[in-house]
């Protein structure tokens, strides 16, 4: 596979990476080029400007949680057919899971994709340091290679020229410049940006803003020539057909929760359910009433109940929907979001109540990767299931484990999280499907006896 690409990486968090990146998308995709869209790391958030960007699928790439040897596979899935994939880094590009070296870094992404890496630069409290900044980075793992720095927060045509001369005497292309500019309006709240469903007309424009910085401010010539000169992928490109087998019969109807209460989902979920013989239907519980017709299987995913917890409370009849469901066996997979939902009350107001537990907001946040075993059986995993996952949530579900729990936690703590009952698995507990594709096909099945 030889499909042109870059990372985008930077030194640390803050220095511009999700501007230089989505704006990148869409200013390539309005030349009329099919872009790919990546993400390196869990981040479910960033994805959706990419897809609004591109208008394409946002695609993780998660070293940790679904192991290096499928970052390229699930590119390549990806990327297929394209003139063009730019995938954003996470963090700083050396940074990746706590104690594990490069592991989950967008450096391994990088060396693993065979890509040339784009630093952006903060350059708004510095001149000639840049040079060294950059030099370090540049030289640190000599398999990295940084094909050019994108200048950010620069603050006059003097600051660009001191910044220029000292990268040049470096050796080190600059492949753009952007000045210091009012932030262009993606607002954050607790967990990060505010994802594209809750604020589609806006995300719009800021994706349009976005795209004209780097269009005024980058060499997009001299960076497609760059991802051009990354070699070709010696790598079967992933499948979801190719991970599980259909079950028989009729095709199971999947209900996933969808709407700007419920948007954190990887692609690869519903094309393994597809793929597994489910027909997969979305439905949003601000708003519908009923689940679809003919559910046999119900997936919540991880979102942000506590923004939306009076709208969510109020439609009581979904709420009983689903409390029947769960109460007649039917099947449910229920991630952090879905957790909450599952509760009895989430910071007051009545949930759906499967779950003998309540939730609320805390100061607390808690967030980092886990590996995990499967402690009971489920619609979702047999007992000894291992999986490698994410936490992410500034909320507390008290108790924290049901008689059953979902998952015991191997590393970096040990503890018991999470809850089974009949055909409920419901956890705080992001995973990828990708990595473990038996639990896609479990679920399937599941759907498919409760029919």
């Amino acid at each position: 596979m030889n499909v042109p690409r870059l990372v985008i990486a930077a030194p640390s968090s803050g220095s511009g990476k999700t501007t230089v990146a989505t704006g990148l998308m869409a200013a390539f995709a309005e030349r009329g080029l099919a872009v790919s869209p990546h993400k390196a790391g869990p981040d479910y958030i960033d994805p959706g400007y990419h897809a609004l960007a591109t208008g394409r699928p946002g695609r993780n790439l998660d070293a940790f949680m679904c192991g290096p040897e499928l970052v390229a596979p699930l590119f390549a899935h990806g990327a297929a057919g394209c003139d063009l994939a730019v995938v954003e880094g996470v963090m700083g590009l050396y940074d990746g899971a706590a104690g594990r070296g490069e592991l989950a870094s967008t450096a391994q992404v990088a060396k693993l994709l065979r890509a040339p890496v784009v630093l952006v630069v903060d350059a708004s409290s510095q001149s000639r340091s840049v040079a060294a900044l950059v030099h370090g980075f540049a030289s640190f793992d000599p398999q990295v290679r940084l094909g050019g720095v994108i200048l950010n927060k620069v603050g006059s045509d003097r600051h660009e020229a001191m910044l220029r001369e000292a990268l040049e005497e470096a050796g080190m292309p600059v492949l753009g410049v952007m000045r210091r500019a009012p932030q262009v309006a993606t607002p954050s709240r607790h967990l990060g940006l505010v994802p594209v469903a809750e604020r589609r007309a806006d995300a719009v424009a800021a994706v349009a803003a976005l795209a004209e910085q780097v269009r005024s401010g980058c060499d997009l010539d001299a960076l497609m020539a760059l991802a051009r000169t990354a070699p070709a992928l010696e790598c079967e490109p992933w499948s979801p057909e190719g991970a599980v087998t259909p079950v028989g019969g009729p095709r199971p109807v999947v209900a996933v929760a969808g709407g700007p209460a419920f948007t954190f989902s990887y692609a690869e979920h519903a094309e393994l359910l597809t793929a597994a013989g489910a027909e997969v239907v979305t439905f949003d519980p601000l708003h519908d009433e009923a689940l679809p017709e003919g559910t046999s299987g119900l997936v919540i995913g991880g979102g942000f109940p506590e923004v939306y917890a009076p709208e969510l409370s109020a439609n009581e009849p979904l709420r009983k929907a689903v409390a029947d469901f769960a109460a007649a066996g039917g099947p449910v997979a229920a991630e952090c979001a879905g957790l909450l939902y599952l509760a009895r009350s989430l910071d007051g107001k009545p949930m759906c109540g499967v779950l003998d537990a309540d939730a609320r907001m805390s100061e607390r946040l808690t967030l980092g990767y886990r590996e995990a075993v499967a402690v009971s059986d489920s619609s979702l995993a047999a007992a000894g299931t291992r999986l490698r996952g994410h936490e992410f949530h500034r909320t507390v579900v008290e108790p924290g484990a049901g008689a059953a729990p979902a998952w015991g936690f191997t590393h970096p703590e040990r503890r018991v999280e999470g809850f089974v009952r009949q055909g409920v698995h419901a956890s705080y507990l992001h995973t990828h499907w990708a990595a473990q594709p038996s639990v896609a096909r479990r679920f399937a099945e599941a759907a498919a006896a409760h029919r």
